[in-house]
């Protein structure tokens, strides 16, 4: 069994930063990338970041256009950890967050999606 446990949404000002965190935690074999999607009120899920791993190694991270130099991903591989350091947050962002991640279990080897349960960031003055 795999959980995926996130933490750090809330409210924030305008121009205010949050950043985000979510721990792996279960049967893992391995992980091959992590990730943070969103979803706001009537609109479909989307990607903001995620990020590929082989190993210890970080080698590769994609955006959406729309967070682009103002959101970062990063991951502990040690801790099978990501986090989303989101920065100059606009009304827009405000969305529930949800952790994903791309992993084998100690059961089964093939690669499967593992969802968070949710985070809420609230943008707002």
């Amino acid at each position: 069994q795999v959980q995926l446990v996130e933490s750090g949404g809330g409210l924030v000002q305008p121009g205010g930063s949050l950043r985000l965190s979510c721990a792996a935690s279960g049967s893992i074999f391995s992980i091959n990338a992590m990730g943070w999607y969103r979803q706001a009120p009537g609109k479909q899920r989307e990607l903001v970041a995620t990020i590929i791993s082989g190993g210890t190694t970080n080698y590769a991270d994609r955006y959406a256009d729309s967070v682009k130099g103002r959101f970062t991903i990063s991951r502990d591989n040690a801790k099978n950890t990501v986090y989303l350091q989101m920065n100059s947050l606009k009304p827009e962002d405000t969305a529930v967050y949800y952790c994903n991640a791309v992993l084998k279990t100690l059961k089964n080897l093939v690669l499967q999606n593992y969802w968070g349960q949710g985070t809420q960031v609230t943008v707002s003055s």
